[in-house]
Parts: C-alpha cells; sequence; structure tokens
C-alpha cells in the first residue's frame, strides 16, 4: 500500500467526521506534518501522513515534539486501519 491511498482513505475519513483536511505547508521550513486537521468542537491536529513500515525522519519528530510542546495535537496515521478508524478523540 502506498502513502498516498492511507493520505486519501484517511481524508475522506475526516471528511465523514465532518471535518477537513487541508494540506499543510509552511515556505521556508522542512519537516512539517502534510496535514491540518479542523474537527466540529474546535479541534485542530496536525497529521503526519507514513506508508507502511515507514517512520517519522528525525526533524520530523522533533517538529511534532515541539509542537506537543506548545499544547497541538500531532498524530502520525501509518496504516489504513489507523486511516478508517480515526475519530480525533485519541489525543484529545
Amino acid at each position: 500500500m502506498l502513502e498516498k491511498d492511507i493520505e486519501k482513505a484517511f481524508c475522506n475519513r475526516v471528511k465523514y467526521l465532518g471535518g477537513t483536511a487541508e494540506k499543510y505547508s509552511s515556505p521556508g521550513r522542512r519537516a512539517v506534518p502534510d496535514r491540518l486537521i479542523t474537527l466540529p468542537g474546535g479541534r485542530i491536529i496536525f497529521a503526519e501522513i507514513k506508508a507502511p513500515g515507514k517512520r517519522p525522519t528525525k526533524s520530523q519528530l522533533r517538529d511534532h515534539d515541539r509542537r506537543r510542546a506548545m499544547g497541538c495535537a500531532v498524530v502520525v496515521i501509518d496504516t489504513w486501519q489507523k486511516a478508517l478508524t480515526f475519530t480525533g478523540d485519541e489525543i484529545c
């Protein structure tokens, strides 16, 4: 299974939950999460999408840690199952 397949399933899941899964980029800054998730109730979550068996890079992990230290929610979606069962409640 490819990363793009997991990402598509995840985005469809977020849409089903009534949220948005916007592609996230930050010009001039590397290793930012792939998607900015907005869910009903004002929940904001950063999502890193990976192919099965792939792990975030060291710089991505540093970015995740930095965001979590500021109180942000960050998830790594690296399997079809995680994409299909995501609720947003896991980390709130």
